[in-house]
């Protein structure tokens, strides 16, 4: 098993970033593959298709989104990870799932270090009821989870962000739903509008435009201030109501395995530094979907995403989910969860 601390993660990113600045330019010579182990629809496929074109363009070659679901996204991080280490495959996702996979045995012998991270929006989970629901408020369904007869959740499995957030509410609430689970955040949240459940915890970029449509009522975001997405009222923050939960920001981004050229991510790097860190593309889709728009890459994006990668890996353990300890991989549950 690989061990790392979380400092001797932060050197990794720092030995790539000094391998990469001296690289020369990468000339890719076929289409390159991003991997986005979720189903079409949900949050990890929509930002991803906002990256691609503008990857595409820097690169000229086609950029091709490919959609592999399959155990709460492990299916297609294991491709990802097994595919040839030249710079054409790379995956996509919620970093704090990349960075725990190993803790639930779901991706053996993996860190967040066997990949260079590029961080695009942060995005928040929405706690939303299908209208004909019988709960008013956020507080009406804090109640119906603590009662006998649990309320029917969403997601798209254990290690999606909405299983996390259900995972987070119950900690800090007592209570409990009955997870129904969905091959990806887009289709749990139609599910829940649909009525199969009667409530979804996914992310708000997944449910925005249910919630337009009218079809969606959201109660509460996870997040310590209202949440605001173009053409919604404000959306409560939990702590109204759960005032001591815990939130940390979800990042998500593009994930390149390590072990490629050099020259792969010093090219990356230059991409990211000139046409996603101000992209207004990404800045609109943030606006329109409820993201935070946050880019970052190396050794900054690494600093950024790990208050959440030792939240949700340490929050395994308190569940009885991991079935390897974090400090095996480097992450410390004692450590204060800050930059």
């Amino acid at each position: 098993m690989k061990t790392f601390t979380v400092t001797a993660l932060a050197a990794v990113c720092s030995v790539a970033l000094v391998g990469a600045a001296v690289s020369q330019e990468w000339k890719p010579d076929r289409p390159i593959n991003i991997i986005v182990p979720w189903a079409a629809g949900g949050s990890t496929d929509q930002v991803t298709r906002v990256a691609a074109p503008l990857l595409e363009e820097a690169l000229g070659q086609p950029v091709v989104v490919v959609n592999q679901p399959g155990a709460s996204g492990a299916t297609g991080t294991q491709a990802a990870l097994a595919a040839p280490r030249d710079g054409y495959t790379w995956t996509a996702n919620a970093v704090a799932n990349n960075a725990t996979y190993a803790v639930t045995g779901l991706v053996p012998d993996t860190t967040i270090a066997d990949y260079r991270i590029y961080l695009h929006v942060a995005n928040i989970p929405v706690i939303s009821v299908n209208p004909d629901a019988p709960f008013a408020d956020m507080a009406a369904l804090l109640e119906a989870m603590k009662s006998d007869t649990k309320p029917t959740v969403a997601t798209a499995g254990v290690n999606s962000s909405g299983g996390m957030a259900l995972a987070a509410l119950r900690e800090a609430s007592g209570g409990d739903g009955r997870m129904i689970t969905y091959d990806g955040g887009g289709p749990a949240a139609i599910a829940a509008a649909g009525g199969e459940a009667q409530v979804t915890t996914q992310l708000a970029s997944e449910q925005a435009e249910l919630i337009k449509g009218g079809k969606l009522r959201p109660l509460a975001a996870l997040s310590d201030k209202p949440l605001e997405i173009e053409g919604i009222a404000p959306i409560p923050p939990i702590t109204q109501f759960l005032p001591d939960m815990h939130v940390a920001p979800d990042y998500f981004g593009i994930l390149i395995p390590t072990g490629a050229p050099p020259e792969v991510y010093a090219t990356v790097d230059r991409i990211w530094q000139e046409k996603i860190m101000n992209s207004p593309e990404f800045k609109s889709y943030a606006t329109q979907r409820g993201a935070v728009f946050d880019p970052a890459y190396g050794e900054e994006a690494m600093k950024k995403a790990m208050p959440v990668i030792i939240a949700e890996a340490c929050a395994r353990v308190d569940r009885g989910e991991a079935v390897v300890q974090p400090s095996e991989l480097g992450i410390d549950c004692e450590a204060p969860a800050a930059p």
